[in-house]
């Protein structure tokens, strides 16, 4: 009989990567996303399940603007590892677009391709009028429905629409669609898990970029699941910040670039590209701050920050604690300043010592 102190270690569960391109400071955008493709080449490598880039705009430090051009860019330089948006902000876009981007996608890489879709607008009130100004986009009240009509438009059969004389008219995302990439929702509140569980969806709690609400959100999810004919039953994933370097000191030198961003981004300070290791060093003792030293502090709780073993414990434990068996990781190490500008040796530290 297995004891409660002699209970096995919970088994490390699957990996994968949410990436936001980084950029940091004296880095173009072009290195950041060459440095993006070499990481997901070494997720690919590694076994990794699958590779995410997510939706942010006018943001120094992020590249990741465009999801479907990252996506194909990176589907197109790797061989196995599942490929998708981490998410799509739905209401910056027209579902009949988003459709027809997941489609080609989907052409590109059979098999490989998930649609993360969210419903928040990843940029500030001037870019969402400038959106909303410049291109096609969709009501944020008309969340669900427009879900309902990407899956349609992306199935072998499309979607029928009902004109105004009361004729049917038929539209494909693709002409000829053998398969569907993924969908999968995404949030971070009782109402995407609602949401998911309704429709019948895989759900992700962006656990990476706050904590809060996350055993509730998850329960929901699952008491209320309802199941879909392709989906049967509940299947969901989470996020979480990572930095796993050989020795502490190293995981936490560079987690700090990452850390110092967070604090102004929720402070509502002026952002820049990320810093390298040492400039964040300097800065923390040219200028401390203690609302920022404590707001550090408890994001450091909550990120996975260590050595290999601890942090691959640490991830057990949480995936266990949560029921899930894959975990997102958003690799934050950061760079020292002599490190090449068109590789990210610190993230690719960390996913090489997760997977080891």
């Amino acid at each position: 009989m297995t004891t409660a102190a002699h209970a096995p270690a919970p088994a490390l569960p699957r990996l994968s990567v949410l990436d936001l391109v980084p950029v940091r400071s004296g880095q173009s955008s072009a290195q950041a996303v060459a440095a993006s493709v070499s990481l997901a080449q070494t997720a690919d490598e590694l076994g990794f399940e699958r590779y995410w880039l997510a939706e942010h705009h006018n943001m120094p430090a992020v590249a990741s603007t465009t999801p479907p051009v990252l996506i194909a860019a990176i589907a197109s330089r790797t061989e196995r590892i599942r490929v998708g948006s981490g998410g799509v902000m739905l209401p910056n876009h027209a579902p009949l677009v988003v459709a027809e981007q997941f489609a080609a996608l989907e052409a590109i890489a059979p098999g490989r391709i998930d649609l993360g879709l969210g419903r928040a607008p990843g940029s500030d009130p001037v870019i969402t009028a400038l959106l909303n100004q410049s291109g096609a986009t969709s009501e944020v009240s008309r969340f669900p429905e427009n879900i309902g009509e990407i899956q349609a438009l992306l199935q072998p059969g499309g979607a029928a629409f009902t004109l105004t004389s009361g004729q049917e008219y038929v539209v494909h995302a693709t002409p000829a669609a053998s398969a569907a990439p993924t969908i999968w929702l995404l949030g971070s509140s009782d109402y995407s898990a609602r949401l998911a569980a309704r429709l019948g969806l895989p759900y992700v709690f962006a656990n990476h970029f706050s904590g809060e609400g996350l055993a509730a959100a998850m329960r929901l999810y699952r008491t209320e699941y309802q199941p879909s004919e392709a989906h049967p039953t509940p299947q969901s994933f989470l996020t979480m910040n990572a930095s796993v370097a050989p020795t502490l000191e190293e995981a936490r030198a560079r987690a700090l670039p990452q850390l110092r961003m967070m604090a102004r981004l929720r402070s509502g300070q002026r952002l820049t590209a990320l810093e390298t290791v040492e400039q964040a060093q300097a800065a923390e003792i040219e200028a401390p701050d203690a609302a920022r030293a404590a707001f550090i502090a408890a994001a450091e709780s909550r990120w996975l920050i260590g050595t290999p073993e601890t942090a691959r414990a640490e991830l057990a434990a949480f995936a266990a604690e949560h029921g899930v068996d894959e975990v997102m990781v958003s690799a934050i190490g950061g760079s020292f300043a002599d490190e090449p500008l068109d590789r990210t040796p610190g993230r690719e530290q960390t996913l090489r010592l997760l997977a080891s």
